[in-house]
């Protein structure tokens, strides 16, 4: 079924990416300032080809149990890989929850989104073709977007007015129900009136409002769901409740779904099941 619905996304997947290849020689820029918050500046990395053409753009949000990981690692795309196919390609930082409690990631993620939407004359960038990709926490992050948009939270970080919306996601090994995570009790927001962590009933309801299954309804955007059976860190049980809720919900999706990748990375796999993803989405207009 994988290897059938690969085939037919390769068929389609010329046209998307000829609308997306470079034509001038590529830009990559590194520890640029998107946001700032808390006294500190928000960093990414970011390339792209530097021509007049409109480009679809693309933000990578690492792995990392929202403690550790980065914009570099092995759980983020290669930016100057990305503006090789034609994309302004941004990979970010987020604030960590050891220093900085949850939401604090998803608050600088939806700030780059934002400044992404604010940059997107100055770049060239098509504002209706804006996508995401993360893995494991990363992919939590993104999935939320999907699911819920901004989700309620306050905006931070700069870029106060600029949209928020997106094309579409991929999500790679990611986490979509916290409380039945092993590592869900690593999102712990702040009582601010306490000045302490939220705690029994208020904490689980944190955890289910940043779950993504809690969100999913026919608005959610096309999301490409990548994960494998032998995970040990995100039971594949998550990725399949996940999808049983977006096909009950008629949403545009694809499941690949691995036996042998383990905890899977920004691989070649990955790569090429993401961009035969977007070809699809962008067939339909």
């Amino acid at each position: 079924m994988r290897l059938t619905a690969f085939a037919a996304a390769i068929s389609i997947i010329g046209s998307a990416v000829a609308a997306a290849q470079p034509s001038a020689p590529i830009v990559t820029r590194t520890d640029v300032i998107y946001g700032r918050v808390e006294g500190s500046a928000l960093l990414a990395n970011i390339a792209y080809p530097d021509g007049p053409s409109l480009k679809p753009a693309i933000i990578s949000v690492h792995g990392g149990r929202w403690r550790a990981g980065n914009r570099a690692d092995a759980s983020s795309i290669k930016v100057t890989q990305w503006a090789e196919f034609g994309y302004f390609a941004m990979s970010i930082d987020y604030r960590l929850v050891g220093g900085s409690p949850a939401p604090a990631p998803q608050l600088d993620l939806l700030c780059a989104i934002r400044w992404l939407h604010a940059h997107a004359e100055e770049y060239r960038i098509d504002p209706e073709r804006v996508y995401l990709i993360g893995q494991s926490a990363g992919g939590q992050m993104v999935s939320l977007v999907a699911t819920a948009g901004e989700a309620g939270f306050p905006r931070a970080g700069g870029w106060a007015n600029a949209r928020t919306d997106v094309r579409a996601v991929i999500s790679v090994a990611a986490a979509y129900e916290l409380n039945s995570l092993s590592w869900g009790n690593l999102w712990t927001p702040l009582d601010s009136a306490q000045g302490k962590p939220v705690d029994g009933r208020p904490l689980d309801d944190a955890r289910r409002h940043a779950s993504p299954i809690s969100h999913v309804s026919a608005a959610t955007r096309p999301l490409l769901v990548i994960h494998s059976d032998d995970d040990k860190s995100v039971p594949v049980q998550q990725a399949a409740d996940m999808v049983e809720k977006l096909t009950a919900a008629g949403v545009q999706h694809r499941y690949v779904h691995y036996t042998d990748k383990g905890h899977m990375g920004i691989t070649e796999d990955v790569i090429r099941e993401a961009r035969a993803f977007i070809a699809e989405v962008e067939q339909k207009k």
